[in-house]
């Protein structure tokens, strides 16, 4: 199956970060339902033409090359399960033996359920934007929770690793917000706390350099939301 327009409009060849404990490559797919104002990814949320379509059996080609370098692929975006050609193309990288890690905001749990059911992702990391109460706010947009809930507790379910992990804006995460999104979560496996690096470029020209939580500021955080779950970690801009 021909793939090109799935909408691949960044590549990154090598990350340490992307994938814990793993070496991998990062896709990025164009398109996403939310407008977080302090998104880094303005052109892949709005689908400029700032950047030319990668072709994906080209990339594909090319990934082959890298196999002893690289152990897992990192879907992202944007927000990756939008497109209905995601599985075809995840298809292609596991017969090529990538570990695939699906980075998603949690809005589609129909296609996290069938990319989990076909087998074809090794690894989940999930957006938690806010609190619920906060998350029409941080999004811009109108949101049903229910399937946010949905997308957690396949996730929770799954049998395959994950991280649930919020972005640590001043403007939206405090420690009220950290001990409500412990408390929703609780029982989680790992949960990452992200520091908001507000010197990149974000989608409200607002949120650049506004500044951001210091080291003991996010590990004040951290002790909140430990209880709740088996693993927290910080993980810098």
């Amino acid at each position: 199956m021909k793939l090109l327009g799935l909408g691949i409009k960044g590549f990154q060849k090598t990350s340490l970060i992307d994938y814990p404990g793993k070496i991998s490559s990062v896709i990025f797919l164009e398109g996403c339902n939310y407008r977080c104002p302090y998104c880094h990814n303005p052109e892949l949320v709005l689908r400029t033409d700032k950047n030319k379509e990668i072709d994906p059996d080209e990339l594909i080609a090319f990934l082959k090359t890298q196999k002893k370098w690289i152990d897992g692929i990192c879907m992202t975006g944007g927000e990756p399960t939008l497109n209905p050609l995601l599985p075809d193309f995840i298809n292609k990288l596991k017969k090529e033996g990538f570990l695939i890690n699906l980075h998603t905001n949690g809005t589609n749990p129909k296609m996290i359920r069938q990319l989990i059911k076909d087998k074809l992702i090794d690894y989940v990391a999930m957006d938690i934007k806010g609190t619920k109460e906060k998350y029409p706010q941080i999004t811009g947009v109108r949101i049903d929770l229910s399937l946010i809930q949905d997308s957690i507790d396949l996730i929770r379910k799954s049998g395959i690793d994950y991280e649930f992990r919020t972005t640590a804006v001043p403007a939206f995460f405090t420690e009220d917000d950290a001990l409500k999104i412990a408390k929703w979560l609780k029982g989680s496996k790992t949960f990452y706390i992200q520091q908001f690096g507000s010197s990149h470029a974000t989608l409200d020209p607002l949120f650049q350099n506004t500044g951001t939580y210091d080291l003991n500021q996010l590990e004040g955080f951290k002790k909140i939301m430990e209880p709740y779950f088996e693993k927290v970690e910080i993980r810098g801009s």
